[in-house]
C-alpha cells in the first residue's frame, strides 16, 4: 500500500494509486459454463472446493470487477442526474469518441503548444518570432500553473511538514521523461529503453512538422532532438537518487525567497517572478519574504552549469517534449502507433488497454468523487463501514499490545508511539456528503469544469488546469483534515504521515480483502493485513519521524532510535539480498523499499494475532468443506493471495527501480520468513528457507 510523503508528481494522487492484482482480463476465463444435462448433482466436497476456488479467484479479478463496475454507471443514460454525475459520464463520452479523436488528429496539439511559445523543431521561424521574447520563467509558469507540468523545476504546494495545519510552497528536483534515471546510463534493457525513447521523440517531431507544414529536414530534427536527449540526460544525473532521499528530515530546508534567489540564482532566473506567475493563476501574491521548503538543494546546485550550457531553443524543446509525451495517449492512432517501439522497450508489449477501462481510469482519476458516488450506489454494502472500523479498533490494539514485547525501545519512546497510534484516524468507504442528494458539495467540486463530448482533448486540458488550480490556491487554505485523499472506486489503502491518518477506500473492501460472508481468517489475512500494513506505516522509516499530530517532530530517544535503525538495517540486508531473475538478475534496493518492507512485516504479525484474539473470543470457525487447511493456514493463504501477480521481464526492470514496493513474492516470502507463527503452522523445520534461523523485526 501507499503513503504519501511523496508529493512531487504532476497528479500528486497519481503516485500513491498503484493496482495490487496485476491480472489482465484474460485471467477472468476460468471457467466454461455449459447448458448440457446429465451431470451429476455436485458433492459436498465439490461445493467447498468451488467456494475456496470463487474466493481466490476474486484475488484475479477484483480490480476488473471495480472497472467494470464504474464502466457500467458512467455508460447509463445521465438523464435526471446531478451536475457531477452528467460531468463525468460527458467526459467518458468523449474519450470513447475514436471517430472524432482520429478526425482531429493533431489539431488540438497544435493549438495547445501555441499556448505555450510553440516547439522550435517543428517551426519554420522560432528563432526569429519567438525567442527574442522568450522566457524561462514565463513558459515554466505556464507547464505549472496552466497544464499542471512541473519540468526543470518541481514547484508545488502542500502541507508543511513541520506545522501539519498549513500549506507551503515547496521546490524539488523534477521528474524525468523516462521513469528513472536509471535509463540515461545504464546498459542492457534500460539502453534499449533510451534508444527506442529518443527515436519516438524525433519521429513525433516529425510528425508535427508536417501537421504544420513546415518543410522536411530529418537531419535537423535528429540534431536537435539529439541536444534534448543530451539535456536531459544531465537533468538526471544532477537529481539524488532515491535510495539518498529516503530521511525527509534531512530534505526539508526552509527558507524565504529572497535567501533561495541568493543561494540558487542561474542565467538571471528570478524565482520570485517566477513562482509569482504560477501563483497569480489563483490570484495568491507572494514576495521576497515568503517562506518555501527546498527538498532539491544538490539539483538547484548543479542546474546552472546545466543550463547555462544549452540555448533557449534546445530548453524550450524538452519543456515541450515533455508536454507532448504526456498527451499522445490522448491523440489519434498514428501517434499512438509512434510509441510502439518505446512502450515495447519498456513495458514488453505494444498493446494498449482496452480503451474503455483506459476511460474509465482516465474519468476515476480526475473526477474521483463523482465516481467513487456513482459506484458506492451500485456495489459498496453499507455494513461494511462498521465491520472493517472494528478490525482497525482490534488490530490498533494489538499494535499497542505488541509495543510491550520489543527490548530495543525504552519506555519513554513507547508512551510516545502508543499515543500515537492511538490518535490515527480512519476514513473508510466514501465521505458521506458524496451521497447525499441534497448536499451541493459534491457538484460544488465541479463547477469550474466546462466539458463537451467532442472535445476529449480540451476537457483534459480543462482537468489538468483544475488540478494546478486546486493544488495552488491551497497556499492561503489551513489544511482541511476531512478532506479525502483519495476516491472510493480505488483498489487501494493508504497511510498520511502529514495527518496521521489512515484511509481505505470502498473498492478494496471487497474478496478477496475482505467480505462480510467469508471466514473471518480471510479477513484478517486480506484487509486485516491491509489495516496493520497501514497503521505500521505511522512508524517505518519514514513516518516515525512525525508525531501524532502529523508534524515532523523527534519524538524517540536516542536509545529507541539507535536500536530502530539497528533493527531495520536486518531488513535491509534480508530484502537487498533478493535477486530477482526476471529484472536482469538485479538485487531488489534494501533501502528504497525499508518503508513497506517494514509495513508488510508488521502488518501480517498484527493481523495474525488480532485473528487469534477473534478466536478466543468468538470460538472456532466452521471448517471449510473438501479443504483440508486449518483456519490459520487459511490466513496465511489469503495473505499471499492478494499479493499473486507476474510481471514482464521489461516491466521488471523498471519496477525494481521505481517502486518502493519489493516485488510480489518477495512482499509474502520476506514477510512469512521473519514470522515464527507462520513456521509453526506449516510445520517448517528450522533451517529450511521459510523458517531462517535468522528473523528481522521491527515491530
Amino acid at each position: 500500500m501507499e503513503n504519501d510523503v511523496g508529493k512531487s508528481v504532476d497528479n500528486q494522487m497519481d503516485k500513491y494509486i498503484v493496482t495490487i492484482m496485476g491480472k489482465s482480463e484474460s485471467q477472468m476465463d476460468i471457467v466454461e459454463k455449459s447448458t448440457k444435462s446429465g451431470k451429476k448433482p455436485w458433492s459436498f466436497v465439490a461445493i467447498g472446493l468451488a467456494v475456496l476456488l470463487l474466493l481466490m479467484t476474486c484475488a484475479a479479478v477484483a480490480l476488473v470487477i471495480l472497472y467494470a463496475s464504474s464502466r457500467g454507471v458512467l455508460e447509463t443514460s445521465d438523464q435526471g442526474d446531478r451536475e457531477a454525475f452528467q460531468k463525468a459520464k460527458i467526459l467518458y463520452k468523449s474519450c470513447m469518441n475514436e471517430t472524432l479523436i482520429e478526425q482531429r488528429d493533431s489539431l488540438p496539439l497544435l493549438e495547445a503548444l501555441r499556448m505555450v511559445g510553440d516547439w522550435p523543431v517543428a517551426s519554420a521561424d522560432w528563432s526569429k518570432t519567438k525567442e527574442p521574447s522568450w522566457s524561462m520563467e514565463e513558459n515554466l509558469s505556464i507547464m505549472n500553473s496552466r497544464f499542471n507540468k512541473r519540468v526543470l523545476i518541481d514547484m508545488f504546494v502542500w502541507n508543511d511538514d513541520r506545522d501539519s495545519s498549513r500549506h507551503i510552497i515547496y521546490i524539488d528536483q523534477p521528474s524525468l521523461g523516462m521513469p528513472s534515471r536509471d535509463y540515461y546510463f545504464n546498459g542492457g534493457n534500460y539502453q534499449r529503453v533510451r534508444e527506442a525513447y529518443l527515436q519516438f521523440m524525433i519521429t513525433v517531431a516529425k510528425m508535427i512538422r508536417e501537421d504544420k507544414n513546415v518543410s522536411k529536414d530529418d537531419s535537423f530534427v535528429q540534431e536537435e532532438m539529439a541536444k534534448v536527449m543530451e539535456l536531459e540526460t544531465e537533468i538526471a544525473n544532477a537529481t539524488t537518487p532515491a535510495e539518498e532521499r529516503h530521511d525527509v528530515t534531512l530534505l526539508y530546508n526552509k527558507m524565504t525567497l529572497a535567501e533561495l534567489q541568493e543561494k540558487f540564482a542561474f542565467n538571471e532566473f528570478n524565482w520570485t517572478f517566477f513562482i509569482q506567475r504560477v501563483m497569480s493563476s489563483v490570484s495568491v501574491q507572494v514576495d521576497p519574504e515568503e517562506e518555501v521548503v527546498v527538498y532539491g538543494m544538490p539539483y538547484l546546485q548543479e542546474l546552472k552549469a546545466i543550463i547555462s550550457k544549452y540555448s533557449a531553443s534546445t530548453i524550450q524543446n524538452y519543456l515541450i517534449w515533455r508536454l507532448v509525451i504526456d498527451r499522445v495517449s490522448s491523440l489519434s492512432r498514428r501517434f499512438k502507433d509512434a510509441r510502439a517501439s518505446y512502450r515495447k522497450a519498456l513495458y514488453g508489449t505494444t498493446l494498449e488497454e482496452a480503451r474503455w477501462r483506459e476511460c474509465v481510469s482516465y474519468v476515476n482519476n480526475n473526477m474521483e468523487n463523482a465516481v467513487g458516488a456513482m459506484y458506492v450506489r451500485e456495489t459498496f454494502a453499507g455494513e461494511s463501514k462498521r465491520m472493517v472500523r472494528d478490525l482497525i479498533e482490534k488490530i490498533r490494539e494489538v499494535f499497542v499490545e505488541t509495543l510491550d514485547e520489543l527490548q530495543w525501545m525504552d519506555e519513554a519512546s513507547k508512551e510516545k508511539a502508543r499515543e500515537k497510534a492511538m490518535a490515527i484516524k480512519e476514513q473508510i468507504g466514501y465521505p458521506d456528503y458524496i451521497l447525499e442528494d441534497h448536499n451541493e458539495k459534491l457538484d460544488l467540486e465541479y463547477a469550474n469544469l466546462n466539458f463537451s463530448e467532442h472535445n476529449y482533448f480540451e476537457n483534459i486540458l480543462e482537468n489538468l488546469r483544475a488540478g494546478a488550480q486546486k493544488s495552488l490556491k491551497k497556499l492561503r487554505e489551513r489544511v482541511d483534515q476531512d478532506v479525502w485523499i483519495i476516491g472510493a472506486a480505488v483498489v487501494n489503502a493508504f497511510y498520511s504521515p502529514n495527518r496521521n491518518q489512515i484511509v481505505f477506500p470502498a473498492g478494496i473492501l471487497q474478496p478477496p480483502f475482505f467480505s462480510k460472508h467469508q471466514p473471518q481468517a480471510l479477513n484478517f489475512g486480506g484487509i486485516g493485513m491491509v489495516i496493520g500494513h497501514e497503521i505500521t506505516h505511522g512508524f517505518d522509516d519514514n513516518g516515525r519521524n512525525f508525531d501524532k499530530d502529523g508534524n515532523m517532530l523527534d519524538w524517540w530517544s536516542n536509545f529507541s532510535a539507535l536500536h530502530f535503525k539497528e533493527q531495520s538495517l536486518c531488513m535491509v540486508h534480508q530484502y537487498g539480498n533478493y535477486t530477482w531473475e526476471l529484472a536482469g538478475g538485479q538485487n531488489v534496493s534494501g533501502i528504497s523499499t525499508l518503508g513497506e518492507n517494514i509495513a508488510d512485516n508488521g502488518g501480517v504479525r498484527q493481523a495474525y494475532k488480532a485473528y487469534l484474539k477473534w478466536l478466543e473470543q468468538e470460538g472456532k470457525e466452521p471448517k471449510l468443506p473438501g479443504l483440508n487447511m486449518s483456519h490459520k493456514q487459511l490466513f496465511f493463504l489469503n495473505f499471499a493471495q492478494v499479493w499473486c501477480g507476474s510481471y514482464r521481464p521489461e516491466y521488471a526492470s523498471q519496477s525494481i527501480k521505481t517502486d518502493v514496493h519489493s516485488p510480489l513474492k518477495y512482499r509474502v516470502m520476506g514477510s512469512l520468513q521473519n514470522f515464527e507463527a507462520f513456521s509453526e503452522v506449516f510445520h517448517c523445520e528450522k533451517g529450511t528457507a521459510m523458517h531462517p534461523a535468522g528473523k528481522c523485526r521491527v515491530w
